[in-house]
Order: C-alpha cells, then structure tokens, then sequence
C-alpha cells in the first residue's frame, strides 16, 4: 500500500507498473506484465525531488560478488571486538544492526557469514551508482558512497516522461546491471523525499506530497527528525515534545522563544516544510580512517604506530582526490565503548601524513591516563580542493618533498616498498 492510500486517497488515482512502466489506474496487477509492482499517488505526475538509497549497500555487494551466501543472513564487520559495518535484511530479522559489537550481533546471528569490509569495493560501485545519477539529471547531492538527492525538475523532455517513470526505470538499471539494489523517495522537499525512501525498503519506492506528511510524521517521536540527537531529543521532552504531532500543536513563536532558531526549523519540518535546495557536486565533508583492536590498548608507542598507519591512509585518499583539510580529528573508544572525539585546527591546509600526524599525536598522548582503548581513528575535515588550499603544506617544504618522494616510489614499487620508522616495529594487531 502506497503512502496515498494509506491517507485516503481514493484507488483510481495515477498509476503505474514499476516493472515495464505500463499505466495502470486501478487494476491490483499490471495490465500488460501482470507485475504486482503497482505505484500510485495523486501527485505521481508532478513531484520530482528523490532521494536514492542503496538497500543494505555493504551486504548486498558482498552477496552479489559471492552467490554461494546471497540466500544467507549477511554481517559486514570485523573480528569479535568490532562492530557491525552493515547487515543483510535476513540478519536484520534476528535483530542485527549497524554499529551494533559484533559479539553481539553473533549471539542474536550466530549462522551469519561474516565478511570483512571491502571500502576500495563499495567505492567502485557507489561510483558506478552515482555516474547513473547523473545521466538523469546534473542536480545530484551526494550524502553517503550509497544514497544521494536528486532534483529532476526539467527533464521531463529529456527523458521522454515524467520524474517517477524516470526514477522507476532508474532503479530497474541498477538492478539489472549492477547487480544491487536500491529504494526511492519522490516527494516536495528533501526532508519528506528521504522520509520515503525508508517507507518500502528494500526495492521500495515510495511516494510522499505535503498532504501526506502531517498525519505520517505525527506518531513519530521527535528523534525522528534529522538533527535531533539524543541530548536534544531528552530536552524536548522534558519540556513536553515527545512526538513530532506534539511540535504540530505548538505555537511557531512559543518555539522560538524556547529553542531559538532551532524551534522555528522544528516547527517547520514537523509540518513536512523543508526549503533546502538539492546542492550537486558538495563531496565529502571529511576523510577518515579507524580501526578495532582485536585486544584493547592502552600503551601510548603502540597506538602511535597505528595512528601513524591510519594518517598514511588519509593523506592517501586526500592526495587521490586532490583535496586538503584544516581541522584534525582523533577518534578514541573505550574498552566499554565511551567514545572520545578530539579536533583541533590548523593554519592552512593539508594533506601530508606526516603534517596529519603531528597534530593527531598531541591530541592522542593528552588522552593516554591508564584508559585502555578498543578503537581509534583519523580524519581530516574542512576539506577544500588542494590547488585552492594556501601554502600550509609549504611552511616545510623539505618534509613535503620528502613525502611526495616517498609517494612516488610506493606507486612505483608498491606500499610497502617505503616505510617510515615508526611503523616498522612489528604489527600491532588490529582489523583494519
């Protein structure tokens, strides 16, 4: 049943077969394929904002790329001191989540085959997905490797029909010739149009105009709007906001005057309002690396040599993407999984390993108190094109040249053809 029908809206509304397009007012089957992939909605013809979404995006290329476990429950993480990367939909029925430890995860699963994360994978195909993006429409907003919003208004003439039939045969290709799968939001805004896309998963696609949104939204608790974190969720209701239909009853002003601007955005999106434009081309916001423990840490020399490890492979990926950053972020978690999060900025920009480390360093050997740590990462944010990024990397312009030295020789003879001493004192043992 589609969003439409749930609200009211009587059947003989504008339909059609997602499978061969077919149009289809009434019927519970497709007149022409006998397909039940039936989509209706009353705004079926004119709304043209989406938002994609790859189904369980890690697990289903790992079962695509392996047939042999493609009818098995599906677990992508590490070892037993990791966590849940992704879960299949069978996995999910038992209970498995993403970011879930992975000890426990087996105890709700304890059949699922495990794999272990593939990143250098899910980019080749989350780059073949987002190519097929922009062959719809060069208004593409990333948001992750595996979803994205779409704005297709004006390309009706483009593709011959309207913005759903597009999305339809979209999803249909993807399947096809890629071999995963992915859902679809079609609605007014951003903010309804990711709402969709969660509302038929998996192979779903599902469709969500302003009419819908106030009866959908109202029993839904107030987390469920984007940027309403636990902290923020605890102060609504303890002032009285525990479901998003709770914020549809107040006063715009009396929010404002509790919350400030952040009152008048909840009021807004409570009454499915979302003005934010589909901003193609925005990137990535940071680029990290981290890594789990298979015993926890607590020595300052041996999380350095790892550390050191993770810079390198940010510094990497900058350097493919011609990208440097000005903020520095350490990511620490605790044997009893508290994460820490330390950032620090720095004059101009960077994308050396050895500029990454420095700061990184400092940050970690402020937090070495006797805690015994199961995970750290690195990142870089506040990324810009690196020809765009000022003369940070130049303030040493001997290590720089150093290091893009050592570059050149590692793509020549490979990575381990070039190590710098700190690393090279033994393998501390980790997933990555």
């Amino acid at each position: 049943m589609n969003a439409a029908e749930q609200n009211g809206h009587p059947r003989a509304v504008p339909g059609f077969c997602r499978d061969c397009l077919t149009d289809s007012v009434s019927s519970r089957r497709c007149p022409s394929c006998g397909s039940p992939r039936l989509l209706r909605h009353p705004a079926l013809g004119s709304l043209t904002l989406a938002h994609i979404d790859c189904d369980a995006f890690y697990a289903t290329v790992a079962k695509r790329d392996n047939p042999d476990i493609a009818d098995k429950p599906v677990i992508v993480g590490g070892g037993k001191r990791g966590v849940v990367s992704a879960a299949c939909y069978i996995a999910r029925t038992y209970g498995v989540r993403s970011a879930m430890p992975m000890f426990k995860a087996l105890a709700l699963c304890p059949h699922a085959v495990v794999v272990k994360p593939d990143m250098a994978q899910y980019v080749r195909v989350g780059r073949e997905v987002r190519q097929r993006m922009l062959a719809l429409t060069p208004l593409v907003e990333p948001l992750s490797i595996d979803e994205a919003f779409l704005d297709l208004s004006g390309t009706e003439r483009v593709h011959g029909t309207v913005a759903a039939k597009t999305l339809a045969r979209f999803a249909s290709q993807i399947e096809r010739d890629i071999g995963i799968t992915v859902s679809v939001g079609l609605s007014v805004n951003k903010f309804l149009a990711k709402i969709a896309s969660d509302l038929d998963k998996p192979r779903g696609f599902a469709v969500l105009d302003q009419d819908d949104a106030r009866d959908l939204l109202a029993d839904k608790p107030v987390g469920f709007i984007f940027g309403v974190g636990p902290a923020s969720q605890d102060k609504l209701v303890s002032r009285g906001f525990r479901t998003i239909g709770d914020l549809q009853r107040a006063d715009e002003i009396e929010l404002m005057k509790q919350f400030g601007g952040e009152g008048q955005r909840l009021w807004r999106l409570a009454r499915g309002i979302d003005d934010r434009k589909v901003v193609p081309d925005r990137g990535a916001k940071t680029i990290s690396n981290e890594t789990t423990f298979d015993d926890d840490i607590r020595d300052l020399a041996t999380l350095e040599r790892i550390l050191w490890r993770l810079c390198e492979k940010v510094s990497s990926r900058l350097k493919g993407g011609s990208l440097a950053g000005s903020t520095i972020t350490l990511k620490l978690k605790t044997a009893d999984f508290r994460q820490r999060t330390r950032s620090q900025s720095i004059s101009g920009s960077t994308q050396m390993a050895n500029r990454i480390f420095a700061v990184a360093r400092e940050m970690l050997a402020r937090e070495i108190d006797g805690t015994a740590f199961r995970l750290i990462g690195a990142g870089v944010s506040a990324l810009q094109p690196s020809g765009e990024a000022g003369d940070g990397d130049l303030l040493d312009r001997r290590t720089a040249h150093a290091e893009r030295a050592m570059d050149d020789v590692r793509r020549k003879f490979g990575n381990a053809a070039v190590m710098r001493g700190i690393a090279y004192q033994g393998p501390a043992r980790t997933d990555e």
